[in-house]
């Protein structure tokens, strides 16, 4: 057999198995797990007869998830509640009757927190006065004792400086009792007026039939037989013309512990205390002069 004839069927048998070939390749291609014995398939890969298995029988309820968003059977829609248990009937509240009162107005024509501001006003001005007088003097001791610093002996110099500064303490201890003091009787004077005013106003609205009282900055507008500030401002000068105000201390004991008592009446200025009246200057705090 000649060498050209040896290959011509070489050739021949080689272009017959190629369609053969082909095939399985084809199907390989198509599932890649077809040749592998015992091979795991690729994930999300699955033969058309694994997945006949698990679509469920026809006549079988689906067993899959209803889609986002929608409420699955017997559960409550989110976002809406049961409604409360109703309560048996009660009785309706009466009808409103209302009345107007203006406090600053009562407070301004009113003789007793007049009586009271002026005399406040009156004993802080003076305890200010000599506060000032006393300070000064600290300040003139001072500089004559820095004056005289350089001609005393040590020891006369330390006990000058101890006198004085026993005397700075003192005077502070006397001003500081003296300015508590002050806003003690203020606060028990208003504590007084503030109940005496609460008095008339329920007397004035129980002899109008009124049950609901109104401030006059929460309204307005509106008629004027709605207002009784006149009314309760009369009542309250006959029913209280004077209070009693505490004796002024002197300020060499504290004042005794007061009741504790309500907080800063309306129309008091930012810098007083709780209970100071409306226009009164603020309360005196003693300083140590500077050396």
């Amino acid at each position: 057999m000649t060498k050209t004839h040896f290959l011509g069927r070489v050739s021949l048998a080689l272009a017959v198995a190629a369609p053969i070939l082909a095939a399985p390749m084809a199907m390989a291609q198509q599932d890649p797990g077809f040749f592998v014995p015992g091979g795991q398939r690729p994930q999300g890969q699955q033969t058309q007869g694994q997945q006949q298995q698990q679509r469920p029988p026809q006549g079988q309820p689906s067993t899959q998830r209803p889609p986002q968003g929608q409420p699955q059977p017997g559960q409550r829609p989110a976002g809406r509640t049961e409604a409360p248990t109703p309560l048996p009937p009660g009785q309706p509240p009466p009808a409103a009757v209302i009345g107007i009162v203006d406090i600053p107005e009562v407070q301004r024509v009113s003789a007793a927190f007049n009586q009271v501001r002026e005399e406040i006003e009156r004993r802080r001005t003076r305890l200010n006065d000599e506060l000032q007088r006393e300070q000064n003097g600290w300040r003139d001791a001072q500089q004559s004792l820095a004056g005289e610093r350089a001609g005393l002996q040590a020891e006369v110099l330390r006990l000058r400086e101890r006198e004085l500064q026993d005397r700075i303490t003192d005077s502070q201890r006397i001003f500081r009792n003296r300015s508590q003091a002050i806003e003690q009787a203020a606060q028990a004077a208003l504590v007084e007026i503030e109940q005496a005013l609460g008095n008339v106003i329920r007397q004035v609205a129980q002899s109008r039939s009124v049950n609901i009282m109104l401030p006059r900055p929460l309204v307005i507008m509106n008629e004027p037989a709605f207002d009784l500030t006149e009314e309760i401002a009369q009542q309250f000068n006959r029913s209280l013309p004077r209070v009693a105000i505490q004796a002024e201390s002197d300020g060499r004991n504290p004042p005794a512990p007061a009741a504790a008592a309500g907080g800063r009446p309306a129309g008091a200025p930012a810098g007083a205390p709780a209970g100071a009246p409306a226009g009164a200057p603020p309360a005196v705090t003693p300083r140590t002069p500077a050396r």
